[in-house]
């Protein structure tokens, strides 16, 4: 099913768009063996012998959609916290690390004292503008902030940086990365076969003994992250604001990175109980795919996976369920981009039985050969680029979005009216057996290629399990298959209504350009390299920019011919960066 999901890192837009368009398994379905431990932990394993690799990953169960208010951000923040190490990686001397982390938490709890007060003073007018802003800071707070900093440069002393990378890449492991979503977190690597029992012993160990070291130093450079690829971004301003706008009740309308004022708040003991409910073994689906023998991978799972504890407090479900839209949105905004027309409305879950004709309906809509673009491009020269249909189901809710970019001298009304018109269509006329067929078969045929790639069959399988079902990679030809022409024209006339609407008009700010290469692309080809871009220009470490640079080319021989101009530029992008930061470095030496 396809996705348009506003992912963390650079390496997970591509995966999100590459796995996540709409995937039909070929008719022999995938051999995955299911298997959960006794502490509730599952394990998936798909054996395949061409390669000496094994793609490894595993799942949390938890995403932005499981945050209470107050603590929104948190499962990103953890998304970096899981890279600090434990108990025996990444320091010379636990003890010592351990007595200066509570002495930063107790220093914290002082500061939280003065925020409080400080909240109090804004309710009352006496402070404009963010607590946090350093013109706001108490004398107080200053004191303790130099208390903080003087500590976490003690504790800088104690730690070993990136070694938790630094052994996988020792051992010949690649594409070690994480990504963060509204129904997960994903951690995943490459290991050769021979090492399969070390990528055992790294996670269980992060699971079993972690420690959250320089907390309050990572939370600050989440916060910094979320400054510039939020609020500095053109445009993912104004998408976080539709996406509030969008979802009433169901916790998907905050971010993924959370509300700035949550971010600067969180506290190591509220992370600990975070960690302590959602990544118990019960909350955690491990994947493995590649060379390697199952009995074996078994009984290495039970040996260090099973040495951790279930969770004593099972992990809550999301019990609120959206409520019903009464009246169309409306939201206009003004940035630097081309001008475009966006209507979404609300769908179904992942594992809803309607999720399937809404599948084949967003197929019928998009692409090249799709309905969109024959109308709004071809037809009218209406819109320039390639329009778009995305339907991205979720775990307890869905959307369905078309949108599209105006071509030159053309209003938003008349994009919109075209766009309306063909979701009109497909309510009043069937759509013929023929296109139904000619769509489904060449969904086929793209899904049959990505399965071929261990990795990509590892994230799908992650993917699917986090949105509530891995089997949907074997049921789904079947079901897709049966869907017939009164099934799209049904979920239309039930989904896609006048009053479920919500529209998103952007107007281009005066006197700006769109960067010409990345105007050239089109669809959700752009639509990566545009989220990719952003990324790969904030990144500033040369050692980190270089890692993402080598899982895009290694990604890249993966991906639909349609999305290797997107990669290309953002290889291209990414080397110029990266030549740029190593010249600074050596300039500095």
């Amino acid at each position: 099913m396809s996705l348009r999901r506003r992912s963390i890192t650079a390496g997970l837009v591509m995966m999100v768009l590459l796995c996540g368009l709409t995937v039909i398994a070929q008719e022999a379905k995938v051999p995955v063996r299911e298997t959960t431990l006794e502490n509730g932990m599952k394990l998936l394993m798909v054996e395949r012998h061409e390669s000496p690799t094994v793609a490894a990953g595993w799942v949390a169960h938890v995403g932005s959609v499981n945050e209470e208010v107050g603590v929104t951000g948190i499962a990103h923040l953890f998304e970096h916290m899981m890279f600090k190490g434990s108990r025996t990686i990444a320091t010379t001397d636990y003890p010592a690390e351990a007595e200066i982390m509570a002495r930063l938490d107790a220093i914290r709890t002082e500061m939280d004292v003065e925020y409080a007060a400080m909240r109090e003073a804004k309710r009352r007018g006496e402070i404009t503008g963010s607590i946090y802003l350093p013109e706001n800071q108490t004398p107080g707070l200053a004191e303790l902030r130099e208390k903080m900093k003087k500590l976490q440069e003690e504790q800088k002393e104690l730690t070993v940086n990136n070694e938790f990378e630094q052994v996988y890449t020792e051992a010949g492991a690649s594409g070690m990365n994480a990504g963060t979503m509204e129904d997960g977190t994903f951690y995943f690597v490459t290991v050769p076969a021979n090492k399969l029992e070390l990528w055992f012993w790294m996670e269980s160990e992060r699971l079993l003994n972690p420690v959250f070291r320089e907390f309050y130093t990572e939370r600050d450079v989440v916060r910094e992250e979320r400054r510039m690829r939020v609020e500095s971004d053109p445009t993912q301003k104004y998408w976080e604001q539709f996406d509030f706008m969008f979802w009433g009740s169901l916790p998907y309308h905050h971010p993924v990175v959370g509300w700035p004022s949550d971010v600067e708040s969180i506290s190591r003991p509220a992370a600990d109980r975070f960690f302590a409910t959602y990544y118990a073994p019960n909350n955690i689906t491990a994947v493995l795919v590649g060379d390697f023998d199952p009995d074996e991978a078994l009984a290495l799972a039970k040996k260090y996976f099973g040495r951790i504890p279930r969770g004593t407090t099972e992990p809550p479900d999301v019990v609120t369920e959206e409520i019903a839209q009464l009246q169309e949105r409306r939201m206009r905004a003004e940035a630097d981009t081309n001008p475009s027309v966006h209507i979404r409305w609300h769908a179904v879950p992942f594992i809803h039985k309607d999720a399937y004709a809404l599948d084949v309906l967003d197929l019928v809509l998009n692409g090249r050969t799709g309905r969109l673009y024959k109308s709004l491009v071809e037809a009218e020269r209406l819109a320039t680029g390639e329009p778009y249909s995305t339907f991205s189901p979720q775990k307890y809710g869905g959307s369905l979005e078309v949108g599209a970019e105006l071509a030159d001298g053309i209003s938003h009304q008349e994009v919109e009216d075209s766009l309306l018109a063909e979701i009109e269509l497909l309510k009043t006329e069937p759509v013929s057996e023929r296109e139904l067929q000619k769509v489904k078969n060449q969904s086929l045929a793209d899904s049959f290629r990505r399965l071929q790639s261990n990795f990509f069959l590892l994230f799908q399988l992650l993917m699917y399990d986090a949105f509530g079902d891995w089997q949907y990679l074997n049921v789904s030809p079947a079901l897709i298959e049966a869907v017939t022409p009164e099934d799209v024209q049904r979920v239309a006339q039930t989904y896609l209504t006048d009053a479920g609407r919500n529209v998103l008009w952007f107007s281009r700010k005066g006197g700006t350009a769109e960067d010409p290469e990345l105007a050239a692309l089109s669809g959700q080809a752009k639509a990566m390299a545009k989220q990719g871009l952003a990324q790969i220009n904030q990144i500033d470490d040369p050692a980190e920019l270089e890692q993402g640079l080598q899982q895009m080319k290694a990604m890249k021989g993966e991906a639909p011919p349609e999305f290797q101009p997107a990669i290309d530029l953002m290889i291209t992008r990414a080397t110029e960066r990266l030549e740029m930061l190593q010249a600074a470095a050596g300039e500095e030496e």
